[in-house]
């Protein structure tokens, strides 16, 4: 078992949560993951490291309830059944700065992406970077520890859907405008986010990598669950991801993917509500 340190929400839908684990985040890198077990009967929740303090063995997490699996993780104040990590690759800038001193890069994030992008951004200025952001989400309340990206960024710009905080529109809006500024681009959100930045990086020739976020179940390949395709191949996310040359990735299958499941998520839902009620009737 690990100690959940706090497990707090962060937004309507958001929560952060910190846990002792130190194994999960030995020799971990910006770009890494973990996969969470609030309990023995769990399901395995993947989820990015968003921050971590290596001398006290403590991992942060950032994560949105979306389903069963994630609101049971949500009600966690104790502790929780398992943590390993790190799993994936690192990103590909932190894990070889020198080989992209002087590339002007832009970071593009969306909702949660948020998330993953902190501490590549964090680790990135630490390494003499000055990177920008472009930050997305559907509301003012859902642009989440604006407060942290704002002090590793070099520049942050915001856009929101309904326009209740910086540019009323997409990231894609304000990337455009800004695009010949940057070699490189990196972008973490909802797959649709990322197809709709390649499909404008695109037309400029402009480098840009991508987070793939697909379902995962096992975390090592086994299961083939975040199986996407790029370049024409078959790769899994959780080993040769999450990052991948966003030229080369199929994000028509992909977003088909994600409906896989979607009859047993709301299985999966309908019976965490049924025992939620359950036991409130018992008490």
């Amino acid at each position: 078992m690990y100690k959940v340190l706090y497990n707090k929400k962060i937004s309507s839908a958001s929560f952060e949560i910190a846990i002792e684990a130190p194994l999960a985040i030995r020799n971990a890198m910006p770009g890494q993951f973990c996969i969470v077990m609030p309990h023995e009967d769990s399901e395995r929740i993947p989820l990015t490291i968003y921050d971590m303090d290596p001398e006290k063995g403590i991992i942060t997490l950032i994560y949105q309830v979306v389903g069963a699996s994630t609101e049971e993780l949500s009600c966690i104040q104790d502790e929780v059944f398992s943590v390993v990590g790190p799993l994936g690759h690192a990103n590909e800038i932190c894990a070889n700065p020198e080989e992209f001193k002087g590339k002007r890069i832009c970071y593009v994030a969306g909702g949660v992406g948020i998330a993953p992008v902190y501490p590549q951004v964090k680790f990135l200025k630490e390494h003499g970077f000055d990177v920008d952001v472009i930050y997305g989400s559907r509301t003012a309340e859902m642009l989440l520890i604006r407060d942290k990206i704002e002090k590793v960024a070099k520049k942050i710009r915001y856009a929101t859907d309904d326009g209740s905080f910086g540019t009323k529109g997409f990231v894609t809006t304000i990337l455009e405008d800004h695009i010949h500024d940057y070699d490189m681009v990196v972008a973490i959100g909802p797959i649709i986010m990322m197809k709709n930045v390649v499909a404008l990086t695109k037309q400029y020739n402009v480098p840009t990598i991508v987070s793939m976020n697909p379902l995962m179940v096992d975390g090592s390949g086994m299961c083939g669950a975040c199986r996407c395709e790029v370049d024409g191949k078959p790769k899994f996310a959780c080993i040769h991801g999450p990052e991948f040359d966003g030229f080369k990735v199929d994000f028509d299958l992909a977003l088909k993917r994600m409906s896989i499941y979607r009859e047993e998520e709301k299985e999966k839902w309908e019976q965490r509500k049924k025992r939620m009620e359950g036991e409130a009737n018992h008490e």
